[in-house]
């Protein structure tokens, strides 16, 4: 993928982590009935690409299989719009049959924008075929993109004791090293998720370790108390302590 035309798209650090499509006109007015389902499946195949990106929208707020065969399709659209809404529409209808099409599509998009989408949806696939892509996202790509394969490899990791061990190692990494503060505060809600379901042991104190180190070390005061807030819904007793401590002496 060509980075600087990646980049190139966004206007503005901040814009980068919105989504074009806040941006597309509503589906139908918050006084309108939802969506009509058989209206939007007959739009999916549309050859307006305006109407095919609205009606692929619709399915990030419809739940219907019929339009998952059309969704994956869209996936290698060639509007970036519509795949972008392909993508959220597949995270809205998650299916088997979507996460190879995800991956690949992942592997190959140029938009970071679609790439954002397609992550997000794949944390919502309940597959462990996800978790080597997320984790690559997580370690390789722009800043929108590393910032949801954390929260999505929180969502997608709890399916096993196994899968949570092999994605908290990255988590970790990214918590200490990523340059993008929003990054590193999505990655210390992400081991404060799946610290809650790990057994106490070393693999469970190297992540409470790295939250600690967060809490006291990083200098963006968002990543500290996101921080804090993961150390208290596991309610590590050394977390505990240490926050205990550190408010007493008023550090934070």
């Amino acid at each position: 993928m060509n980075e600087e035309d990646d980049l190139s798209l966004l206007d503005d650090f901040e814009s980068e982590f919105e989504s074009p499509l806040d941006d597309m006109p509503p589906v139908e007015a918050e006084s309108q009935p939802a969506p009509n389902p058989e209206l939007m499946l007959a739009l999916l195949t549309s050859s307006d690409r305006q109407q095919r990106a609205i009606a692929a929208r619709a399915f990030s707020e419809i739940e219907d299989e019929r339009a998952i065969p059309h969704l994956i399709d869209l996936l290698k659209d060639a509007c970036p719009m519509t795949r972008v809404s392909a993508a959220y529409g597949l995270g809205r209808n998650p299916s088997p049959t979507a996460v190879e099409p995800l991956i690949e599509q992942l592997g190959i998009d140029w938009n970071g924008y679609a790439r954002k989408g397609i992550v997000c949806a794949l944390g919502n696939c309940n597959d462990r075929r996800v978790l080597p892509p997320l984790i690559n996202a997580l370690i390789r790509d722009i800043p929108a993109v590393r910032l949801w394969a954390a929260t999505a490899l929180a969502r997608a990791a709890h399916l096993t004791y196994e899968d949570m061990i092999k994605v908290i190692p990255p988590l970790i990494v990214a918590l200490r090293r990523d340059p993008i503060a929003a990054v590193r505060s999505n990655c210390a809600w992400a081991l404060g998720q799946l610290c809650r379901e790990l057994p106490s042991n070393a693999i469970y104190g190297t992540a409470i370790d790295a939250l600690l180190e967060a809490l006291v070390e990083d200098d963006d005061m968002g990543v500290t108390e996101d921080a804090r807030a993961a150390l208290l819904k596991v309610g590590d007793p050394r977390g505990l302590q240490t926050i205990e401590e550190l408010e007493r002496e008023g550090m934070i």
